[in-house]
């Protein structure tokens, strides 16, 4: 009888093709919410039929039966898709106000443990309690309908992954590889099983004026199982408040114990001017913009936001690391910056000594400014604060590298990399410490998947090149050179090189890059590099005067004893004097990087001319 039914059902006159849906995206269109959602509701008995003919959709659906689906349960349906797709109707506030009396509360509090699937209502969760450790926040949509306030949206989904991060039970997936899913529309288990966690928090948050609404839930990844959602407005000055009572509900439906100092920090946020919060989340906006520029932004608003609140200490944090990463990387418009980025982290941690980020700025910090015993210090001081902070790991496993600690350095990179997995800058730091390590096939390895993550990386494709001049690959590391050259606008550099290299090989493609690093007027000054080039060149005396000049600006001097393209000055005197300037001396050392003989200069290719050179660079 069940077939004969189908048989009628299939051959039954359709209705017309105005009533026919035929994609998901049409599904979801005529619904108002995302295809996600679409997907799960047919999970909730959703009327979405499969065609078995390949020349038709492969899905489709009828209005018709839509619309007799969503009458059958509007007040269940219209509540899970106000949380799941952000849009608070009025009659979810009805159903909030206090004067409605008992029996509404009851049918409220039915509404909130019932689902609906295809057998009828159910108790969520009531096949079996899921076991969540570990969690992704999605980025938060901006639902206030302006571009303006993106950084605002991106702000309050890093600052729940900041206060959920502070759970040390639970593994929370760090910003970055959890901003790449921003308007994804792969699947939950998908995005789960890309990030190796348990659970996702996704939501939406709505600024109008002086009030903000946030709606979050919570979804079972495995199975794309909604288990908790909810809804949360307050005014602007309760701001910090209200992302701790998020995150602490969150908490609680995954039934993870917090210690008493997290349930303090949660529940007593410090308090913040509203304006100058505003101007932490510009500056933090642009700062992971990961480049000059955006440094360059975000040092403007982060010392507006400490200007308006001289209490702020993620703010003084945040300063310190902009600071410092100008510092190290030669940005720098103002000789002390170097300096001041310490005097700013060190604030940070006097105004707030349990914030992880802070201790991790003072020992970056102080990575950069030669104060190693102080860096190593702090940086454990900020792991130990903040397992889950992935920036707190990498900087760790920087020190532990420059004093050629290589094995305990790995282990950090692996954790930074575990919390961070879709990070482009994160590979770029574990194949930097690889290059340090002299492990130069897996340095490759880690800027391949850099780039695969981030092709417009510029670092990825520069420090590759470093890679491949180890490799005695003259022609692939000038390639990537070129590469990077382009990428940050520097067309003149990158014909230059190319051109240099098809007359002279290898040893002119240096040249020219060593005049580019030599001369203060070029973008790419940085007399670290400069040095490199001239004692790869044999170039003595002019690798220790950009050495000398290097120690003097603190730029890039905390790699003197780990730098394989310093290999060729190793044995001279003057480079033994100026590593116990540094104090990174040789007795530092807990595990040689696998090094040539320093007394015999590097090898490189022959100079190469006209027809002779490789085509691939062009």
């Amino acid at each position: 009888m069940a077939d004969k039914m189908a048989n009628l059902r299939d051959h039954a006159v359709e209705p017309s093709s105005e009533e026919r849906l035929n994609s998901w995206k049409e599904i979801a269109a005529y619904l108002k919410c995302s295809e996600r959602t679409v997907r799960r509701w047919e999970e909730e008995g959703l009327p979405v039929r499969r065609h078995p003919h390949k020349t038709k959709a492969a899905i489709y659906a009828y209005r018709t039966e839509i619309d007799a689906w969503w009458r059958d349960g509007h007040d269940r349906l219209k509540q899970i898709k106000d949380l799941q797709e952000d849009r608070l109707a009025d009659a979810t506030a009805f159903w909030k106000r206090p004067w409605l009396g008992a029996g509404l509360a009851v049918a409220t509090v039915l509404i909130t443990f019932l689902a609906w699937n295809r057998g009828g209502w159910r108790f969520l969760g009531a096949n079996s309690s899921p076991q969540i450790q570990s969690l992704a926040i999605l980025p938060l949509r901006n639902l206030s309908h302006d571009p303006e306030q993106e950084y605002f949206a991106e702000g309050m989904t890093d600052a729940l992954i900041t206060d959920l991060a502070q759970i040390s039970s639970l593994k929370v997936i760090s910003r970055t590889s959890s901003m790449r899913y921003k308007q994804s529309n792969k699947s939950l288990p998908e995005i789960a099983r890309e990030l190796s966690v348990d659970g996702v928090v996704e939501g939406s948050v709505q600024r109008s004026g002086d009030r903000i609404r946030i709606i979050a839930q919570l979804i079972e990844a495995r199975k794309d199982r909604h288990l908790w959602a909810e809804s949360y407005e307050r005014n602007v000055s309760d701001i910090l408040a209200l992302q701790g009572e998020v995150a602490r509900d969150i908490a609680t439906q995954i039934s993870v114990k917090l210690t008493s100092d997290t349930q303090k920090r949660l529940s007593n946020p410090q308090k913040v001017d509203p304006a100058a919060y505003e101007d932490y989340l510009r500056a933090r906006y642009f700062f992971e913009r990961w480049n000059a520029e955006g440094r360059g932004k975000a040092l403007d608003y982060f010392l507006r936001a400490i200007a308006k609140d001289r209490k702020f200490a993620a703010a003084y944090a945040g300063l310190a690391d902009t600071l410092t990463l100008r510092s190290y990387f030669g940005e720098s418009t103002m000789p002390k910056e170097g300096a001041d980025g310490i005097a700013a982290a060190q604030q940070a941690v006097t105004l707030d000594g349990s914030l992880a980020e802070a201790h991790a700025s003072v020992g970056f910090a102080s990575i950069i400014s030669l104060h190693l015993a102080d860096a190593e210090r702090e940086l454990r001081a900020s792991v130990s604060l903040n397992p889950n902070c992935s920036t707190c790991h990498v900087w760790y496993a920087y020190y532990l590298t420059f004093v050629r600690r290589f094995p305990d350095a790995a282990q950090e990179m692996n954790k930074a990399q575990a919390l961070d997995p879709l990070s482009s800058m994160t590979y770029v730091a574990a194949g930097v410490m690889r290059y340090f390590s002299r492990d130069f096939d897996d340095a490759i390895r880690q800027y391949q998947k850099a780039i695969e993550l981030d092709p417009s990386n510029p670092e990825a494709y520069k420090n590759l090149a470093d890679v491949y001049l180890e490799k005695q690959d003259c022609s692939e590391a000038t390639k990537q050179f070129v590469r990077a050259e382009e990428l940050v606008g520097q067309s003149q550099n990158a014909l230059a090189l190319t051109r240099a290299f098809r007359l002279s090989g290898c040893r002119g493609m240096l040249a020219e890059q060593l005049e580019f690093y030599a001369d203060p007027a070029n973008p790419d000054y940085y007399p670290m590099y400069a040095a490199a080039n001239a004692a790869m060149l044999g170039k003595k005396e002019l690798a220790f005067k950009f050495l000398t000049r290097a120690y003097e600006t603190r730029h890039g001097i905390v790699e003197l004893p780990v730098e394989p393209e310093l290999d060729n000055i190793r044995s001279d005197s003057r480079y033994a004097e100026l590593l116990r300037r540094t104090g990174l001396s040789q007795d530092m050392s807990r595990g040689e990087p696998r090094a040539r003989d320093p007394a015999s200069p590097k090898a490189l290719p022959p100079a190469r001319v006209g027809k002779t050179s490789p085509e691939s660079v062009n």
